[in-house]
């Protein structure tokens, strides 16, 4: 910051030096999968596990029976484990739709004032058992149908001198006298060009996926504020609400007053939302087939696989499709371990098969499989879920969170296993405790086993990728240390587009990542690098190409997966000396 300096006196000066070059930027695991609400097929991160209740939901009924999507399992054990974001993205069968509110009437006019959409969608957004039925209300203003999934509106304080009002946004289980207020705007305004015009303040913005499912296409001219609701529309604006002196409010060309288009003070509700997350007689924790997957085809997932190779505006570092297993759905299987092999900068936990499934069912199944970015882990695992039932899940939902626990206690380059970073906190049995032989069938055939160790709990005890081919990237710590350094390597690499290809540039770029390579290596991840980025691979004719060349030669640390101790006997008498 510059100093004036006018009168005598000492002045003392701080020049910092010590700037630390960033890490790179801390990513987290997609979610692909059912969820009860929430928007469709739009990718949205979530820090915590409160938030993903509040926007996707968590406990359903079917029929007469609690349930909970794996989803929902997955991403609570994920941040239990200590997991910083999540990218949530729902998948649904059929067509679903946002719900919008029942009439907000202006005061003075037989017309509505404005109007609300929710921005999840599906039946579950209606205070109704249907589509059509706008709901109506108790004695007591609770919904007839409302409940914790649903939505209610209520306008208060309106202002007739100002042109102002308050929207809050309700849980749709609560009344007059015990309101669960999810969101409030203060001081709101009809008038279009006013700071706290509702569309702006609240926004307007709607997003669905393109046709060719390859972005997610935004419509409207303010972006959403609120986490529940979007404004649709105003169809009683008050532009320039007040007269030039400040205080007489103006009318329109028929001579009425501003202040008959402001909302009247009362609630309502939201309806007309399509979309049933439930098509009867679904399984959800187990015992999938192509069409059954708890309530949805394995086509379904198709259209996100395809936005998600966008990987400028979606990143993640782990994929996980809870309920999707290569036995039974090997087309989408495949095309997600195509699409983190594409993104190269991700890993795919993918379950082999289903509940029930022998040790040599599974492992004919990876035999068939060949990739760096895939893991697979058995067998399956029991649960407590949110409906007060213990469930088998497939390892999918929890393996997520060993990552997370691994990455928060040491790094993304050491192994997930073993007792001291492999352990799955929570789980009350596996499908089966495997023998010496079964860990020795699975590791043949890349699985990962999940052991049962008395006194010890249940550890993953392997890390195998999906690679065939005998590599230093057929292990998930060394695959993982190559993207955490790829997704560096990128971050820095994107300041040097377009300047000049000199030897400043270079060195530039050097200065930024052989300190970080550094302390790769003081944290156990390298055991030697160099980065070449000079003349001898930027000729005169790779400049005139317009091309910079940097290589990276890393040497990766080795786990110690193989402990071997030779006790040898020796007679009364022997000398120990060396």
């Amino acid at each position: 910051m510059a100093e004036t300096i006018i009168s005598p006196g000492v002045f003392t000066r701080e020049n910092d030096l010590s700037f630390v070059q960033p890490a790179p930027t801390a990513i987290g695991t997609l979610f692909v999968g059912p969820t009860v609400k929430g928007p469709v097929e739009v990718p949205t991160a979530v820090t915590s596990y409160g938030q993903y209740q509040r926007l996707f939901g968590t406990t359903f009924t079917s029929g007469s029976t609690k349930q909970e999507f794996l989803t929902s399992i997955a991403v609570r054990n994920f941040f239990r484990q200590g997991g910083g974001t999540a990218l949530v993205t729902r998948v649904v069968s059929g067509s679903f739709t946002s719900a919008t509110s029942t009439d907000i009437t202006a005061s003075a006019v037989n017309d509505t004032s404005f109007t609300l959409a929710t921005l999840g969608e599906g039946l579950i957004y209606n205070n109704s058992t249907g589509a059509g039925d706008a709901g109506s209300e108790n004695s007591d203003n609770s919904l007839v149908s409302g409940s914790a999934d649903n939505l209610r509106w209520e306008v208060s304080n309106v202002n007739n001198s100002k042109g102002t009002f308050t929207l809050s946004i309700r849980r749709g289980d609560d009344s007059n006298k015990e309101k669960v207020v999810l969101e409030t705007f203060t001081d709101l305004s009809l008038d279009e060009e006013s700071p706290n015009f509702i569309a702006r303040r609240i926004g307007n913005q709607v997003q669905s996926l393109s046709g060719d499912s390859t972005y997610v296409q935004v419509t409207g001219e303010y972006p959403n504020r609120s986490n529940y609701v979007r404004v649709v529309s105003v169809d009683l604006p008050t532009t320039r609400y007040l007269e030039n002196d400040g205080t007489t409010v103006r009318e329109d060309g028929n001579g009425v007053s501003y202040s008959g288009s402001l909302p009247l003070v009362g609630s309502g509700s939201f309806y007309g939302a399509t979309g049933d997350i439930i098509r009867g007689g679904d399984t959800y924790y187990n015992g999938f087939t192509a069409n059954d997957i708890q309530g949805l085809d394995a086509a379904n997932y198709n259209n996100v696989i395809t936005l998600l190779g966008n990987s400028d505006d979606y990143q993640f570092n782990v994929i996980t499709t809870p309920g999707l297993n290569a036995a039974d759905h090997a087309t989408q299987v495949n095309s997600f371990i195509s699409l983190a092999e594409t993104r190269g900068d991700c890993i795919f936990i993918v379950d082999m098969g289903d509940y029930g499934d022998s040790v040599s069912t599974v492992a004919g199944t990876a035999d068939g499989l060949n990739s760096s970015y895939a893991a697979t882990y058995y067998p399956f695992l029991q649960v407590a879920t949110e409906t007060g039932k213990n469930e088998f899940v497939p390892p999918s939902v929890l393996i997520p969170g060993v990552y997370a626990a691994n990455d928060n206690s040491s790094a993304p380059w050491f192994a997930p296993a073993g007792l001291t970073r492999g352990g799955i906190p929570g789980v009350l049995q596996a499908e089966r405790k495997l023998s010496k032989a079964n860990r020795d069938t699975l590791y043949s055939s890349k699985i990962n086993p999940i052991a049962t160790f008395p006194g010890s709990g249940i550890s993953v005890l392997g890390q195998k990728t999906l690679q065939t081919r005998a590599t230093a990237l057929d292990r998930v710590n060394v695959r993982r240390l190559l993207i955490e350094l790829k997704n560096f390597f990128s971050q820095q690499a994107r300041n040097l587009l377009f300047e000049q290809n000199t030897i400043a540039t270079r060195n530039r770029f050097l200065a930024a990542v052989n300190p970080y390579l550094e302390s790769v290596v003081q944290r156990q991840g390298l055991y030697a690098y160099r980065v070449v980025m000079d003349d001898t691979n930027n000729t005169a004719d790779v400049i005139d190409r317009n091309q910079l060349v940097g290589q990276v030669f890393i040497q990766p640390s080795k786990t110690a997966e193989f402990i071997v101790l030779d006790f040898t006997v020796q007679p009364t008498g022997a000398s120990f000396d060396v």
